[in-house]
């Protein structure tokens, strides 16, 4: 990185994080940017005098996106020379950044996102299908500009690919038209999605379109991307917590995936074999992200559906426990909730309060509305970066509490 400094940068920062990057980057590294542009949903803090404040949208991508789009594009193909193209990425990017390819609209991308996503695709799926509707998706940013590039990413991935962290707008796209078509025919069929994407993931399988950048690809050979932040880094800093509290900690690299309403139980199980049967606290903190198949017409988000599953495997526990899980970001699905808490007493007060049974608020996608009615949503508000989901589980001794 200290050879790519040398040289005047203009700075793409992109992401939920988007102000922050560029700021501690010209904190860290004064005068090195000549100028850039900084996209996120809200300005936080100060943006460096001198880059350009763009406003886009999340989690759904609208015309601010498009524009945002031509604009990074743009300033990636007309670099001077001499320059270097940094890239500040974070979670969200996707969204932020949408610049559809020819034939397709802003809304057949969002219908695609959405039937998607109802339909319990993830991260990598998505993005492979994301990748064959962008112009600048899938490692086609860095293959357009016009000099070396240098990515910085928070992974917001599970596995911390980088052709997945922002749809890999500066690395090669392993995945294919005909598997982005295979994902459209496991959730849902061509017939679920609009016509024009159907269509445009056909002709490409059948090698009628330029695939995107693959390894090897000659334009990407002055790009490198590095990740700066992970999932990792939001466990090491849970456990600190935890061990200040006095608590023993035992913190779970397996990530936690999979559909959210096994995953719950699941990992109370785990976490309680682990913890064993000691006399002392327990703090068993996990990272991941999970899916949720939406079959009905309620409120909730991912990390609400796992606190929610887990409700009767906490009840049946010999030990008091309590299960937080929450999205890093402080948001879990289309709600102002982080995520929620469930402990041992969470089935009898849902009881006492008249709630049906979580099963039932489950099968309606609906936990928001069951955390409400007991005050345990947790709610943060925006945290402006995102590492994925975090679940702790406390676990207190027999015959005390967790805290």
């Amino acid at each position: 990185m200290s050879r790519f400094l040398t040289r005047p940068l203009h700075v793409l920062s992109i992401g939920k994080a988007a102000s922050h990057l560029a700021a501690a980057f010209d904190r860290l590294c004064p005068g090195a940017a000549a100028d850039g542009l900084v996209i996120g949903t809200h300005r936080a803090g100060d943006v460096p005098s001198t880059m350009i404040w763009i406003e886009s949208s999340h989690p759904v991508p609208d015309a601010r996106s498009v524009d945002a789009g031509v604009r990074a594009l743009a300033s990636a193909r007309t670099l001077p020379p001499g320059y270097g193209l940094l890239v500040l990425l974070s979670g969200g990017a996707s969204a932020l950044v949408a610049l559809p390819a020819a034939g397709i609209t802003l809304e057949d991308k969002r219908a695609a996102t959405r039937q998607l996503l109802g339909a319990g695709a993830g991260i990598h799926d998505l993005n492979a299908v994301r990748k064959h509707l962008s112009a600048v998706k899938g490692g086609q940013l860095a293959a357009a500009a016009a000099g070396p590039v240098l990515a910085l990413a928070i992974s917001d991935v599970v596995g911390d690919d980088l052709s997945v962290i922002g749809s890999g707008p500066t690395v090669a796209d392993p995945s294919t038209f005909a598997e982005a078509l295979d994902v459209v025919g496991r959730f849902g069929g061509p017939a679920a999605f609009p016509s024009a994407v159907a269509a445009r993931l056909r002709a490409g399988a059948r090698g009628e379109l330029e695939e995107t950048p693959k390894p090897g690809d000659a334009r990407l050979e002055r790009s490198a991307t590095e990740i700066v932040g992970s999932r990792r880094d939001a466990a090491a800093g849970a456990a600190s917590a935890a061990r200040s509290l006095g608590y023993q900690t035992i913190v779970v690299d397996e990530p936690v995936v999979g559909r959210a309403r096994d995953a719950g139980p699941r990992f109370v199980e785990e976490a309680r074999r682990r913890a064993g049967s000691g006399d002392e606290p327990v703090c068993v903190i996990a990272t991941g992200e999970t899916t949720v198949r939406v079959t009905g017409r309620g409120r909730g988000g991912r990390n609400q559906e796992v606190a929610l599953s887990a409700a009767r495997t906490l009840a049946a526990l010999p030990t008091p426990a309590a299960l937080l899980s929450g999205g890093t970001d402080g948001v879990d699905g289309p709600t102002d909730a982080a995520g929620a808490v469930a402990d041992g007493t969470t089935l009898a007060r849902a009881v006492h309060a008249g709630l049906r049974s979580p099963e039932a608020y489950l099968d309606d996608n609906d936990a928001y509305r069951f955390f409400g009615a007991l005050g345990d949503l947790v709610i943060t508000g925006p945290s402006d970066t995102n590492v994925g989901d975090i679940q702790i589980l406390l676990i207190g001794p027999r015959g005390g509490s967790v805290g």
